[in-house]
Formats: C-alpha cells, structure tokens, sequence
C-alpha cells in the first residue's frame, strides 16, 4: 500500500494520464507535482516555493535550447537548411527507408558531432512533411527514428553529449565505491545500444511499414522537387554558418558549455555577415518560437524533479523495493530498472537521474555480486529508461515540435507511446541479459 500512495508513482501516473487525456504537457507536469507535494505532507505554499527554485537546475539547458533555436534559425534565414532539406529530397526520390536512415544519421550527429541537439527538427522536419506525405510515410516511425538518434548515441558513444552521460555514469559509480574510468562505460554499453536498433528496426520494418495518410495542410511548394543546379550551390553565408556550427562544437567541448559554444556560433554568423545585424531581434524571437516552449517544458520539469525529491519519495520507493533485492539477481535487476523508469518518466531526463539512482542501486549490484560491466549497464539503462516515453523529455518534445508542424501528430499517440514501446522494452530485455552475460 505504501508503493502504491508513493508521491513519485502517483504523480507519475497522474502526469501520463493527464498527457493522454490531452491535457497541455506544461500544465500535466504543475499538476503533477503539487499532487506529488500534496501527498508527500507539503504544505502547499512549500510546494510552489520548491517547484519553482527547483527551475533553476535546467536554467543552463533552457538557455541552450533558446540560444541553438536562434541558431537554427539563422540557418534558416542564410538559406543552409533550405539546401540541406533540397539535397535530401533529391536524394531519397520515393525511398522512404533511405529518408528515415538519413533523418536518423542527422539525429545521431547532433548528439556527436555537432551538438544543437534537437535545434535542427524544427528547421529540417517541417520542410520535408511534403515529401513524407507523398511517400504516405507514418510519422510514428520518423519519431522512433529520431528518438533513436537523440536517445542511443548518448548511451553508447564516447562522444559529444555521450561524453557527459558517461562521464557522469563513471563519475558517480566511483563515488559510491565501484571504481569505473570513463572510457569503460562504452565498451558495457554497446549491448543497450544493441538493444535500442532492435527496436527502431521492429518500428520502422514492422510496426509502422503500412503507408499512412496525411492531409498536405501546409504544403511546400514543390521548390524542394526541383533540381535547380544553382539553388544546390553553397555560397559565401553558407560557408560562414558551417564554421559558426563547427565552432558551436569546438567550443562545448573545450569549456563543456553548451550555451557558450552557441553564443560564439552566432556571433561568427552575425560578426561574419551571414545574417545582416538588423535581424538580429527577429532571430532571437524565432528562436524563442522555435525552442522556447521546450525550454520552458525543461524548466518545469526540474522543478516537478524537485518537489519529487524534497517529499522523500524516491527514498521510500526504494527503500520499499529493497528488501526484494536480496536474493534474486532476476528480480533486483527487474525493480532497480523499474524504479528508473518510474523516476525517470517524471523527471523527463536520463541524466539528472544518475545521481539520484547511484547512491542506491551500486551498493545493491555490489551485494549481489555483479560485475562493473554489468553494473555500468544497469545504472545505464536505469537511468535512461523513460526518457524515449516521457511527456516532459527533449526526447520526444524535439521530434513533436517538427511532426506536429501542420497539425497532424500527436505528441503522446504518436510520440511518447511509439517511442516508449520501442526503445523502453528492449532497454529492459538487453539490461537483463547483461546482468548474466557481463
């Protein structure tokens, strides 16, 4: 009875059925977190006062987010995304698997190489919904895909954002007595990796292979059919827009500044002419437009992260949860994912949970014997576990925001329960099996 009247798994559960009743997902998450406060023993004034300093921990995010949609949006105007979504419709013609494994290896860039993170879905997506209507492509799969792109390489590459998830994967390990380098955690990781192409190729091969309609509501003008030569070419502002993406990633990954390393890529764009500095006010309120609701969504859920952590909650579950991890490696390894999911699907990001699940799951793995590569999986896994499925992840937020363009996708029917069937159940099945492997 206790688990069932625990602040996080009513909140949880209220917020998932709020989200499904069509309630905003900004307002499901305030909700949420004064029932989760409510329940908690909060009084109600303290949990307002929580909440909102609780804000501040996804300031730095939100601030990225904003600055990268203004970024986005200068390539935009500089006619770079223009050209980028031209050349993929040239080249994928009436394939649609080939438009999938593209929108897929852009996705996984943005996390590796050059990280706008989900910036680019809002510029490149829409563009491209005439192309996908007429191959009678389902939205449902381009989601998974690009979830897919956002959500693996995190897990399982040593690069871009999958340094920082690894890095705080091993960071915390450490600190609670299994000693982990941080260019282990890869080399344990590859199987979720494994486990997560599993599941995009069941979607995109399977799940979601039947054409699907859609209306062409807001249709391109047939510009991105063309093959004018000319339109094709790079110039000058295209040119400084690249170096300003590049520097973007230069930046980030010297000062680990996400925020930092957009605002020097603007100001190669702006100081370099690309885009005239009379624009600037306008770029600044795209940007708004394109990410500020994201932004403010992040900003929400921290402080949802917040009021969950300050009733105790997460402590309680655990501890309820604890006394059937003693024996069974099957059964511990199955609950300790299952409170990651739990936790996670509120919190809405993967990385801001590892702290809170280390403290308590890397004593249980040592009890039980596991090794560090298991152990890395399972923390991995655990962690990341709802956040494909969450209503308050970037996750899915990023794809929606591009799909949803002319009206015609939903973010939980078509997002958040797609990408949660996909990729949160073989996450689970490939954890599991590497509680026995490793």
């Amino acid at each position: 009875m206790d688990i069932i009247f625990n602040p996080v798994v009513v909140s949880v559960i209220l917020l998932c059925v709020l989200c499904v009743c069509r309630i905003n997902v900004l307002l499901a998450i305030i909700i949420s977190a004064i029932a989760a406060g409510l329940i908690g023993g909060l009084p109600i004034e303290k949990v307002m006062q929580t909440f909102i300093s609780g804000m501040g921990d996804n300031s730095e995010t939100a601030l990225s987010y904003i600055l990268l949609g203004t970024f986005a949006a200068a390539m935009t105007h500089t006619g770079l995304a223009t050209i980028l979504a031209k050349k993929i419709s040239t080249v994928i013609k009436d394939k649609k698997f080939l438009l999938l494994a593209i929108l897929t290896g852009i996705a996984i860039l943005s996390q590796n190489l050059i990280p706008v993170h989900i910036a680019f879905i809002p510029i490149l997506i829409p563009p491209l919904l005439h192309v996908m209507n007429k191959l009678k492509l389902d939205r449902r799969a381009v989601a998974c895909s690009l979830a897919f792109g956002l959500k693996a390489p995190y897990i399982a590459i040593p690069a871009g954002f999958g340094l920082i998830f690894q890095g705080l994967i091993a960071e915390n390990m450490t600190v609670n007595g299994m000693t982990v380098l941080k260019n282990d955690v890869w080399k344990a990781n590859w199987i979720l990796g494994l486990g997560m192409l599993a599941g995009l190729l069941v979607a995109i091969l399977i799940s979601y292979r039947k054409p699907r309609e859609y209306n062409d509501i807001k249709p391109v003008e047939n510009e991105l059919e063309k093959e004018d030569a000319e339109a094709l070419k790079l110039n000058k502002n295209h040119y400084i827009t690249l170096i300003g993406a590049f520097a973007t990633l230069i930046v980030q990954l010297l000062t680990k500044s996400l925020p930092l390393g957009a605002l020097v890529g603007l100001g190669i764009v702006f100081g370099g002419g690309a885009v005239s500095h009379r624009k600037m006010d306008n770029l600044i309120n795209e940007g708004i437009g394109l990410m500020g609701y994201v932004a403010f969504v992040m900003l929400v859920a921290a402080g949802f992260a917040m009021v969950l952590k300050s009733t105790g909650g997460i402590d309680t579950l655990v501890h309820a949860i604890l006394p059937f991890m003693q024996n069974s490696r099957l059964l511990a390894v199955s609950l300790m994912l299952f409170i990651g999911l739990f936790i996670t699907m509120g919190i809405g990001t993967s990385f801001g949970t590892i702290p809170i699940l280390a403290v308590l799951f890397i004593p249980v793995c040592a009890h039980l014997g596991l090794s560090v590569p298991a152990s890395v999986v399972i923390l991995s896994s655990a962690a990341a576990l709802g956040d494909a499925g969450s209503p308050a992840s970037d996750t899915t937020l990023g794809p929606t925001a591009g799909l949803n363009a002319d009206g015609q996708h939903n973010h939980i029917k078509d997002t958040c329960i797609p990408t949660f069937l996909h990729f949160n159940i073989p996450l689970i099945i490939f954890a599991i099996l590497a509680a026995y492997l490793f």
